[in-house]
């Protein structure tokens, strides 16, 4: 078949060409920029991924040393009820009538609670009393006169509690004797 090309449908053609150049450049343009716009999101996404990703190497660790810090105050608390247990079941378990504890007082106020005399004297070296100290007893004088003195308590099983193990002499009410 033989088609002849007039100049009008050259021009035509040449007309349709042109708009076909340009709509491939516009569509070029269009996704060159689509693309660039992709690309851009891309770069922010991966960024905002390696800022988690180290946000979450650093809340891990912190996490680690937290739990390791958690870890070592359970044991602590562990170990301190255990020794509060135990320091009770001996309370309960040793007062027998009789048993003496030992209150150190200085200038007459209750300084410290003691197991015994010898750790009560050895407490006020700590003080400033010298450890070679030789302790006199109290006499008649005021508890609020002497410096450091002990005074010993006696379990009182009737009472449930301590007791005085020296009674002092009543005072006279108003000189009657």
């Amino acid at each position: 078949m033989i088609r002849i090309v007039t100049t009008p449908r050259l021009t035509h053609l040449e007309s349709d060409a042109r708009q076909a150049r340009e709509y491939a450049w516009q569509t070029t343009a269009d996704a060159n920029e689509a693309f660039g716009e992709h690309v851009r999101e891309l770069y922010a996404t991966t960024d905002r991924a390696e800022r988690a990703e180290a946000t979450t190497s650093e809340v891990g660790a912190i996490l680690k040393r937290a739990m390791e810090e958690l870890a070592a105050a359970q044991q602590e608390l562990l170990l301190k009820e255990i020794e509060i247990r135990r320091l009770r079941e001996e309370l309960e378990g040793e007062r027998v009538a009789g048993q003496t504890l030992t209150v150190l007082l200085h200038w007459g106020e209750p300084h410290t609670i003691y197991r015994s005399r010898e750790d009560a004297y050895a407490d006020t070296a700590v003080h400033g009393r010298p450890t070679d100290h030789v302790w006199r007893p109290r006499g008649e004088r005021s508890a609020r006169e002497c410096e450091w003195s002990c005074e010993p308590f006696n379990y009182d099983a009737a009472s449930n509690g301590f007791r005085r193990a020296f009674m002092p002499a009543p005072e006279p009410v108003g000189g009657a004797a």
